[in-house]
């Protein structure tokens, strides 16, 4: 078991929760561990039963992703002011450990199982840019290169990744 991990949880949240947003993994905030928080709280006007979404998960691994593809409109705290329509399995079956080191393997769909993808992705080192179509990156590039170098109005505290 992590120590700090509780308050780190906590941090998260109140991070996400200030910058209205719905998801956040921990690489995000600039710490290298497998975990992500989600609030569908927001987004309940989108699918009925998001309000009760509120979930921590700790070393996630999808373990089968549905058939079936939906697409949605997607952002990103850490990519502000860019939204794209991202396809993505729309059910998956995830094994994860909650913030009592509990462990769980659920099924998710819908809203639900978009909102994970997404912030499992970061914590596999993914952006929901690296699905976008070639022109779209290409008319995103300038965009993105700015907001790598912090220039970008956002009403929270964005840290620069440091140059290698």
């Amino acid at each position: 078991k992590t120590q700090g991990i509780e308050k780190l949880i906590s941090d998260m949240f109140e991070t996400m929760y200030n910058a209205n947003g719905i998801g956040l993994a921990a690489p995000q905030v600039g710490q290298g561990i497998r975990l992500f928080i989600v609030d569908g709280g927001q987004a309940e006007e989108s699918e009925p039963g998001l309000s009760s979404f509120k979930k921590i998960f700790i070393n996630a691994t999808i373990i089968e992703k549905g058939e079936k593809n939906t697409v949605v409109e997607e952002g990103c705290l850490s990519i502000p002011h860019i939204r794209e329509k991202i396809y993505r399995p729309d059910t998956i079956k995830i094994k994860y450990l909650n913030e009592n080191w509990e462990e769980f393997e659920e099924i998710f769909s819908g809203m639900k199982s978009r909102i994970i993808q997404h912030e499992y992705d970061h914590i596999e080192g993914i952006l929901f840019t690296n699905y976008f179509a070639p022109l779209k990156r290409k008319l995103t590039e300038k965009k993105l290169m700015q907001i790598t170098k912090g220039i970008c109005d956002v009403p929270y505290p964005v840290k620069i990744a440091p140059k290698k």
